[in-house]
C-alpha cells in the first residue's frame, strides 16, 4: 500500500494504498511534483471605461524540507515532501513536530565528558506522500530511533490533512469509531497478516495456537493510513505494523493493504462518504 526502520539516513518504512509495493496505499505512483499555481490579476487601463485584463502569474513551487543535524550527543534528521511544504498551515504543524522531537532527543541524549568517545543517540523522521486527492493529503512517516538500547527501534506515524478544513486528522476520524473500522476490516486483515507471517516464518500460522505472535491484532492500534488508486477518492486502507506488534523484532515491520469494501463504507461518517469509493 505506503499503493495500501536501521541506519539513520535513509530507507525507512514509508503503505502503498496505490501501489508503491504490492501492499501500500498509493505509492506505486508517486505524486507528481507540485506544479506552479496561477493567480489571475486584473489590470485597470488608464481609461476608466476599459475592461480589466486578466493575466496569469505562476507562483514558485514549494520545496521539500530536509533537516540533518549532528552533535557530539545526538544525530537528528527530519524531512517532509514538497506536497506538504506547499500547505502553510501544515508546515506549521510539521515544524512544531520537528521541534518537539528534536527537543526530546536533545533532552535524553547523554553528554560525553571531555576526551570521552561519544556514542550519540539518533533519531530520524521521514514523511512521504501516501496519496493526494483534490481535498486531502495523506502522509506517513518512517521513524527510526537509537537511544542506546539492545537495538534500534522503528515505527510509523501518519497524518491526514483536510484541505477544506485546514487541519490534520487521523484516518480513523473519518469513521464512526475506531472499533467500527476494526470490525469492518478484521477478517481480511487477519488473513492477510497471517499469510505474510507464514511467508516470513516458513510455516503455517494458526491464530488459535496460543502463541503470542500467532494471534491477530487490532489493526487500528497500529498506524492506519488511507490511499487511493485513482487520486479522486480513498479506496484503500493501509495498516503499518511496527516490530513486536505482530511478530518478533527479527521479522521486522508489516504493511497490510486492504481495499475499501461495503463493510468499510458502512462505517464511514456521513460527511465523508463522498470521498470514499469501493476498491479492488
Amino acid at each position: 500500500m505506503r499503493q495500501l526502520v536501521m541506519p539513520v539516513a535513509t530507507g525507512f518504512l514509508a503503505l502503498m494504498l496505490a501501489g508503491c509495493t504490492p501492499d501500500r496505499p498509493d505509492k506505486a505512483e508517486q505524486p507528481e511534483a507540485k506544479q506552479p499555481t496561477f493567480v489571475e490579476a486584473a489590470e485597470a487601463t488608464a481609461d476608466a471605461a476599459a475592461s480589466a485584463a486578466a493575466s496569469e502569474t505562476p507562483s514558485p513551487a514549494a520545496s521539500a524540507r530536509a533537516l540533518s543535524e549532528r552533535t557530539r550527543a545526538f544525530e537528528f534528521e527530519y524531512a517532509y515532501p514538497a506536497a506538504a511544504a506547499a500547505i502553510p498551515d501544515l508546515v506549521v504543524e510539521l515544524e512544531a513536530d520537528l521541534a518537539r522531537q528534536r527537543r526530546e532527543l536533545a533532552r535524553i541524549a547523554p553528554r560525553p565528558e571531555a576526551g570521552e568517545r561519544p556514542i550519540p543517540y539518533a533519531k530520524s523522521v521521514q514523511w512521504d506522500v501516501v496519496t493526494e486527492l483534490p481535498g486531502w493529503l495523506s502522509l506517513s512517516a518512517a521513524v527510526y530511533a537509537d537511544t542506546g538500547g539492545a537495538h534500534p527501534n522503528r515505527w510509523s506515524q501518519a497524518l491526514l490533512w483536510d484541505k477544506a478544513a485546514g487541519k490534520s486528522r487521523k484516518a480513523t476520524d473519518l469513521f464512526v469509531s475506531g472499533a467500527a473500522l476494526a470490525e469492518a476490516i478484521r477478517q481480511p486483515f487477519c488473513r492477510a497478516l497471517n499469510r505474510e507471517r507464514a511467508a516470513r516464518r516458513g510455516e503455517v500460522v494458526r491464530g488459535d495456537s496460543g502463541e503470542m505472535f500467532d494471534e491477530c491484532i487490532d489493526p487500528t492500534r497500529s498506524t492506519v493510513i488511507l490511499g487511493s488508486s485513482n487520486r479522486q477518492q480513498f479506496d484503500r486502507i493501509g495498516v503499518l505494523i511496527a516490530p513486536y506488534e505482530a511478530g518478533s523484532y527479527a521479522e521486522g515491520d508489516y504493511e497490510i493493504t486492504l481495499p475499501v469494501t461495503r463493510a468499510v463504507l458502512a462505517v464511514v461518517k456521513p460527511q465523508y462518504r463522498a470521498v470514499f469509493a469501493p476498491g479492488r
